[in-house]
């Protein structure tokens, strides 16, 4: 492996308006691709939008999803990625040949679609189904891998694909700013947003508290330290529906130090080079080896009855 440069991008989608984030895609990936950027990822259903689809039909979800790669989104995606010599990660939501609806996350280079993951734990929609499996992929001689959102908060998941030799994790999320049970969380005032070019202080307290970046990075570095592999975390800034989102897209190293990190209250992208040297260096490489499976693998695998409970799905801000 070789070192490679790679960007990662928060921009406020518009719901349902896939050729307007498209755009923004496009824009961004010139850009990273000029920066000398091999990878630019984007968030949780970039192409299409998120949180509102909550509200959406089954019927309305079957129109706004694409199969997967024979969809629209994908072919422009291939179309990019081949004009300015990038491979980009974005999101949308996936209808099978079947009707089952999926939410996706794409890795699209010029000779077409790399990988499709499907979220193993969705919940923005009844009418999604969850994926069933990892995946595992190549990009320029590095060893990738992608969950969505909530998949990351089971810590199983990202330990799982570190086993199977992922090194590069792409994390997309729609995330922050939302009520929950712990404590500080809770939604952020969208007129704060509105305002954001006359009093940037006031927005940033918010998005820097427990509410947004201060509640990340309790978790998000430790995922990449204890497994010893990079993260790049790409999520969504300003209003996402009637919610507001606070960016923070960022890449970590495998010794759960930031290297870049999206700061603007606006569209923005960052790069970052991840070098193999540092991967061998790292206490989750050494961590790994030291495990004893046959204490806990019967433990691990025991059956239990799932529940995913999300505080803020049926809240309004």
């Amino acid at each position: 492996m070789e070192a490679l440069r790679i960007a990662t991008a928060q921009f406020e989608h518009r719901s349902g308006d896939k050729e307007y984030n498209l755009s923004v895609i496009e824009d961004m990936a010139r850009r990273a691709a000029a920066d000398g950027a091999g990878v630019i990822a984007f968030h949780e259903c970039s192409i299409t939008g998120y949180t509102f689809a909550r509200k959406l039909s089954r019927e309305a979800m079957l129109d706004l999803s694409e199969p997967i790669p024979g969809g629209e989104s994908v072919a422009r995606l291939r179309g990019i990625a081949e004009k300015y010599d990038i491979t980009i990660l974005a999101g949308l939501f996936e209808r099978t040949e079947d009707d089952e609806l999926y939410k996706a996350y794409v890795c699209v280079d010029g000779s077409g679609l790399k990988a499709r993951y499907r979220k193993i734990h969705p919940f923005i929609n009844p009418y999604l189904s969850p994926g069933n499996e990892y995946v595992t992929f190549d990009i320029r001689g590095w060893k990738c891998g992608i969950l969505i959102c909530y998949d990351n908060n089971v810590i199983e998941n990202v330990r799982a694909v570190t086993l199977l030799g992922v090194r590069i994790l792409f994390m997309p999320h729609v995330t922050m700013c939302t009520p929950s049970t712990r404590p500080g969380a809770g939604f952020v005032d969208a007129r704060l947003w509105a305002n954001r070019k006359a009093d940037p202080t006031s927005l940033r307290a918010e998005f820097d508290g427990l509410k947004g970046r201060a509640w990340l990075m309790k978790w998000l570095p430790a995922r990449a330290y204890d497994n010893g592999v990079y993260v790049v975390f790409s999520n969504a800034i300003g209003m996402d529906d009637d919610q507001l989102k606070n960016g923070c897209s960022m890449i970590i190293d495998p010794f759960g130090d930031v290297l870049s990190e999206c700061r603007n209250l606006d569209d923005q992208y960052v790069v970052a080079d991840v070098v193999p040297e540092k991967l061998s260096l790292a206490g989750g490489y050494r961590y790994i080896k030291a495990r004893k499976p046959e204490l806990y693998r019967d433990i691990i695998g025991m059956d239990h009855e799932p529940e995913q409970k999300v505080a803020w799905l049926d809240a309004a801000p």
